[in-house]
């Protein structure tokens, strides 16, 4: 039993006619009554009382006439609702990302939801090493990651380039400096954190390199953390520049240049190399595109080779 067989077994029980009903479907009566029998047989009962004129139907036909309905209805109903993936009406959008990389979505998540507002978005937070592999485990379509992940299955396209950065209070002793040294900061006190990075790693070998002990004296669970701690004039902290944009813009935190320190970080979108991607994933993508040719540097859209 399939779709059409259905439709063409409702048509002669809404006509009451295999003529009117085969017009309808712009076939002949007797392939109609072919495709009807055909059910019959597969189905093992009588369908159409063939001694009425008008198409009567019998307790069989009568049942079987219900779900073809609701059968029908319901391939209508997947039709629309493919159509509004592909108009972006409906669906969702699941991207993984830390607390850091999340900063960067913020302004792309806001366009997107403007042109698409009925995509439903989720924002999963995961560590930025396992992130790739929730890509690849189809836990979501698209992650934000600050490496380029090794795995040959995932595509990576640079999106944003960002910079480490020095922050004190605005009453440190350094607040009011136009560079400091990594031999001067081998007196501070520096607020890390508790997770460790390639990024963390590099700053160790400057100091190592420049024979300066790195005193860590304390460790907190987040960014945020850290920022609210050297703000209230505890140390100094070495953060992404992305995510103390606001700090720096109200003067609660102090950015002080350090040459030996000017490592670059490039923040990257991820998907699964040979993914159908979906249309709301397609449609962010190309957001994210259109946001770097209007806006430049530091944002990107640059599909790394192998990818």
């Amino acid at each position: 039993m399939d779709l059409f067989q259905l439709e063409t077994f409702l048509a002669v029980a809404e006509e009451h006619s295999f003529s009117r009903a085969a017009a309808r479907l712009h076939r002949t009566q007797p392939a109609v009554s072919q495709v009807v029998k055909k059910l019959e047989d597969e189905l093992g009962e009588v369908l159409l009382d063939r001694s009425s004129r008008d198409g009567t139907l019998t307790a069989a036909g009568e049942v079987l006439r219900e779900y073809a309905r609701k059968l029908l209805n319901l391939r209508g109903e997947a039709g629309v609702a493919l159509e509004e993936l592909r108009s972006l009406h409906r669906g969702r959008l699941d991207v993984a990302a830390n607390e850091y990389t999340c900063l960067y979505l913020l302004p792309l998540l806001h366009e997107f939801q403007q042109a698409s507002p009925r995509i439903k978005i989720a924002v999963q937070r995961a560590l930025a090493s396992r992130i790739a592999d929730e890509v690849l485990q189809h836990s979501v379509e698209l992650g934000v990651v600050s490496f380029r992940p090794d795995d040959p299955q995932v595509r990576s396209i640079v999106v944003y380039r960002d910079e480490l950065a020095l922050i004190v209070n605005p009453r440190h002793a350094l607040a009011k400096r136009k560079a400091a040294t990594v031999k001067e900061l081998g007196a501070e006190n520096f607020i890390a954190h508790n997770v460790p990075s390639p990024l963390r790693q590099k700053v160790v070998q400057a100091f190592r390199r420049h024979k300066t002990v790195l005193n860590m004296g304390v460790e907190l669970p987040s960014i945020e953390a850290i920022k609210r701690f050297v703000a209230m004039g505890n140390g100094v902290a070495l953060v992404p520049g992305l995510t103390v944009e606001a700090e720096l813009a109200s003067g609660s935190l102090v950015r002080v240049p350090v040459p030996e320190l000017q490592f670059e970080r490039k923040l990257r979108l991820v998907h699964r190399k040979h993914a159908n991607l979906s249309h709301s994933a397609l449609a962010f993508l190309k957001t994210v595109e259109d946001f770097a040719v209007r806006h430049g540097d530091p944002y990107y859209f640059q599909i790394e080779r192998g990818g």
